[in-house]
């Protein structure tokens, strides 16, 4: 079967089945086929009696397929007709493939299958009128002008992809949108005026530091300078349409630029960076000039303004992404109080970077969650055809890096980076889109690297031939003026006068002479919350602030936790579950884990401020331990516990199971806390080791956040650990590795053993007046262990307490302390207590880091002559014990573990029991 065949036949069959629905109800399908079908029946009607239509076309007459007798003419043309809408539907869906969208080399042939011989129509046919012009909105035409339509709209300088959406409202409208307007597209003189300033403004900034500060690695921009452009009208419309913030993401490649022309940060602190000056009030080690934030308030050339914020972002490219949504969802939430028509995400990707990166995916798959959604993201990729020294070829399977797309049925605009007004006509239509239906869209701008990865770098090593048109090829700038002389005396003059303006700006930047002032930046809500808060001090943990909550307050909290409504049919174990908490919590007054932890939660919401509790099935709890949103056994109905404390001002419980990511949820919680101060924003692990997948943000965002950009967070993270013979993953968090991450007060690690010390932990992470991360060694069987209970009164009274004592060993016939940290414990203290061992005091290390120095040296006063021993189950390369030598070298600590090894854990039960009992064993001997 040849093409044409297989084509024709396809698509005939579903213009029939199209037009069989229009003969049942027209308003069944498309107004543009509507259009077509009603010529079809005018042509049925009149074209066999020599009517209009046969005098309007001699050789042929449309007919419709319903049968009815028809000449062999009549039934060629009919045919052919169906024909034109199928090569119409072709081009909507595969004209991206010819769109000319590559500056400086042909495409390659990806057989779109776009001939009019795939169709059975042939050079003979262009001046044919077809009906089929109605499915473009020209009205009956010749095939001439049809396809010169089709050239025009969707295999010009922009390839738009977006036949695949499923849902038809979504793509009626971006059809409507493309076809109307790219046809007669006409930016207005002073549209083009702000283009070429704003490319004039690219240029000469990269002219600049090229002169300036030659072979400094600065990530240009240049071959991609249509990017600023682009941005400027992605924030200009979003002004007009009522976005009242724009928080950006993007890695280093032409940061600097969007720095000083998109952000207003002026070229004299720019500037600070490449000469190495350490600026004013920098807080910690800082970072490289291309990683650094910035915020700014821009006014449009509407009057429009809008607060423009860029994130800081670690060199790894992509990680940044996750940071941004969750920070545009939290100032949805909280600034604009849920309106996400407000607030807008640009996350600006490479192309290498968009296909290859992992975390594009998990932050694409969160575009639509209700715990993630942000109401849509713009995402503009510089596309400049090779990552460092890959070509495009070696760096993905797909055609075109922006294929993620897809998953979510976002749009995709691919278009020329050498063609300014089409990146423009992108830049409006997506902010359009993204207004319209709160979802995300992606503009692929096709452009290429001038420079090497660096500008020390040399691309032709890997690249020659693609270099060699490079050197010879104008700068998009340029490329637009020559544009403009050619086309009319208006856009001539135009060009003229930026061109000499051109000339003396850059003059004036290489003598230094004019700096326009940074644009003022006016603090939202957000800035002045964490202005209220200072940078933390070593004296600051010395002790932990009072954080006891109320009896009264307690009790409406646990009335909600044991409650649920008449109609409300929870299944036995939960039913149980409510009884055991209202035992605990109205006769005995000891609480257990799971509900001291609600209790901390709901006494938070009472105060007005946000929890937010996100990861892998977090509503129930890995472990059954939670349940804090319960189900309704007959009707699967939610019933959020915390959601019904009562109080005026109480806050609602934000809980939700998070898809199966670690890299992208961590990263959205970490963004989330960075835009809310004074909330309690944690992410939990369904086991330790799975934060392994996020070692990224770990090591890049939370440990070194602070230091690197002056930036708090608050952000929590529980990670399940400890030795139950469940393997070598789901027994480890690895301890260490955060550990020694730590340093300078950077973040604060805990392994808890009391529901109390829990209930108090999490509130000082609001009550301390500074925000930092929290890493917490969450239990797993001590959840139900029968001695990890609390008096209720302890929670309503005292602070957190950062290293325990021992109430039960003789201080003067102490002859060992063993030190130790988490679920250990309690098996040391079995052993302590069925032998009677009143020489050997065990004392719980609460916190890790910061080190409780004077807490610990309080504690050992009383055991001054004992043997020091540290008793950890993890292997002796593992946990604690490395961490506690570097922290205190002046110590003889004799340790007590699992002998060093390459794997957390052993897989088999029988070795797993018989080594825990000998650490416990070895620790008494």
């Amino acid at each position: 079967m040849d093409n044409y065949s297989y084509i024709a036949n396809s698509d005939a069959a579903y213009v029939d089945q199209l037009y069989q629905a229009y003969k049942q109800d027209p308003n069944s399908v498309d107004a543009s086929w509507q259009k077509f079908f009603e010529g079809f029946d005018f042509s049925l009607t009149y074209g066999e009696n020599g009517g209009k239509a046969a005098n309007r076309n001699k050789e042929t007459t449309p007919v419709a397929t319903n049968g009815q007798t028809k000449t062999p003419v009549d039934a060629r043309h009919s045919e052919k007709e169906v024909s034109v809408a199928s090569l119409i539907k072709a081009y909507r869906s595969r004209g991206h493939l010819l769109a000319q969208t590559n500056p400086i080399r042909s495409r390659k042939d990806r057989n779109p299958r776009l001939e009019l011989s795939d169709y059975a129509l042939s050079d003979a046919d262009l001046d044919t009128v077809f009906e089929a012009g109605n499915l473009l909105g020209i009205g009956p035409a010749t095939l001439r002008d049809i396809m010169a339509s089709l050239e025009k709209i969707y295999a010009g300088r922009i390839g738009f992809e977006y036949m695949y959406i499923r849902e038809i409202d979504v793509k009626n409208w971006l059809r409507n949108k493309i076809e109307k307007e790219a046809l007669v597209f006409d930016p207005t003189i002073q549209e083009k005026t702000r283009i070429l300033e704003k490319l004039n403004e690219a240029t000469v900034f990269e002219n600049f530091l090229h002169t300036k500060f030659l072979g400094q690695k600065r990530f240009s921009l240049e071959g991609g300078e249509t990017t600023i452009p682009a941005l400027d009208a992605i924030i200009n419309k979003a002004a007009d349409m009522g976005v009242e913030e724009v928080m950006i993401g993007m890695a280093h490649r032409g940061r600097l630029n969007v720095l000083a022309n998109i952000l207003g940060k002026s070229y004299e602190s720019i500037f600070d960076g490449f000469e190495g000056n350490v600026p004013s009030g920098i807080h910690g080690d800082g970072d490289v000039k291309y990683h650094l934030g910035y915020a700014s308030l821009t006014e449009t050339p509407a009057g429009k303004r809008i607060n423009v914020k860029l994130a800081p972002n670690p060199s790894h490219l992509e990680a940044v992404n996750p940071v941004v949504e969750g920070f545009t969802r939290a100032q949805a939430d909280e600034e604009y109080k849920g309106d996400f028509t407000k607030i807008m995400p640009i996350l600006i990707h490479g192309d290498a970077a968009v296909a290859g990166q992992g975390i594009v995916y998990e932050v694409t798959q969160m575009a639509k969650l209700p715990g993630y959604q942000t109401g849509g993201t713009v995402h503009f990729v510089i596309n400049n055809q090779v990552g460092f020294t890959t070509d495009f070829d070696d760096a993905r399977s797909s055609i075109y890096c922006s294929d993620v797309a897809k998953i979510i049925d976002a749009p995709i605009f691919h278009v020329n980076g050498d063609d300014p007004e089409a990146v423009f006509f992108c830049a409006k239509l997506a902010v359009e889109f993204r207004e319209m239906f709160k979802r995300d869209v992606f503009i692929d701008m096709v452009c290429y690297r001038r420079y090497g990865h660096n500008e020390s770098d040399e691309p032709k090593f890997t690249q020659p031939t693609m270099y060699a048109v490079i050197d010879k090829h104008a700068n998009p700038r340029d490329i637009y003026n020559k544009q403009l002389v050619e086309r009319s005396e208006v856009d001539a003059q135009l060009a003229a006068n930026m061109d000499a303006e051109f000339k003396k700006l850059l003059q004036e930047r290489l003598d230094r002479v004019k700096q326009k002032a940074e644009i003022p930046y006016k603090p939202l809500r957000l800035d002045q919350q964490w202005a209220e808060l200072r940078t933390s001090q070593p004296e600051d943990f010395d002790q932990s602030p009072e954080t006891g909550v109320s009896l009264e307050t307690l009790e409406r909290v646990g009335q909600a936790l044991y409650t649920v409504p008449d109609n409300f049919k929870p299944l036995k174990q939960i039913d149980k579950l409510l009884r055991d908490r209202k035992q605990m919590l109205t006769e005995s007054k000891q609480v257990n884990w799971g509900t001291a932890e609600l209790l901390a939660y709901g006494s938070i919401l009472s105060e007005g401020k946000v929890v937010r509790l996100s990861g892998q099935d977090v509503q129930r709890g890995t472990f059954s331990h939670r349940h804090a949103v319960l189900h309704d056994s007959e009707n699967n109905g939610l019933y959020y516990s915390l959601d019904h404390i009562g109080g005026e001002g109480t806050a609602k419980m934000q809980i939700y199971n998070s898809l199966l990511s670690e890299y992208g949820v961590l990263g959205f919680e970490y963004g989330y806390a960075m835009a809310t101060p004074h909330a309690l924003v944690i992410w939990e692990a369904q086991f330790g080791d799975f934060a392994n997948g996020a070692q990224t943000m770990i090591d890049q965002f939370i440990a070194a956040g602070e230091s690197k950009w002056g930036i708090q967070n608050g952000v929590v993270m529980l990670l399940p650990h400890g030795y139950e013979g469940q393997g070598p993953e789901h027994s480890n968090a690895r301890p260490e590795r955060y550990l020694q991450l730590s340093a300078q007060y950077n973040m604060v690690v805990c392994n808890v053993t009391t529901p109390a010390n829990l209930f108090h932990m999490l509130r000082r992470q609001l009550a301390w007046p500074f925000r930092k991360p929290l890493v917490v060694m969450s239990p797993k069987s001590l959840l139900r262990h029968p001695q990890v209970i609390s008096p209720l009164e302890d929670l309503t009274k005292g602070r957190f307490q950062e290293v325990l004592g021992d109430p039960y060993a003789d201080p003067k016939k102490v002859k060992r302390v063993l030190l130790c940290t988490g679920k250990i414990y309690y098996e040391l203290l079995e052993k302590q207590q069925a032998e009677g061992r009143t020489d050997v005091a065990i004392v719980r290390l609460e916190q890790l880091h910061p080190l409780p120095q004077k807490q610990i040296d309080a504690v050992l006063a009383q055991y001054k002559k004992a043997e020091l021993v540290w008793v950890q189950e993890e292997p002796l390369n593992m946990g604690y014990y490395t961490y506690l030598l570097r922290e205190m070298p002046e110590v003889r600590l004799r340790p007590v573990s699992r002998p060093a090894a390459a794997s957390p854990a052993t897989g088999f039960a029988k070795n797993h029991t018989q080594e825990q009992a000998a650490i416990v064993a070895k620790a008494f001997e």
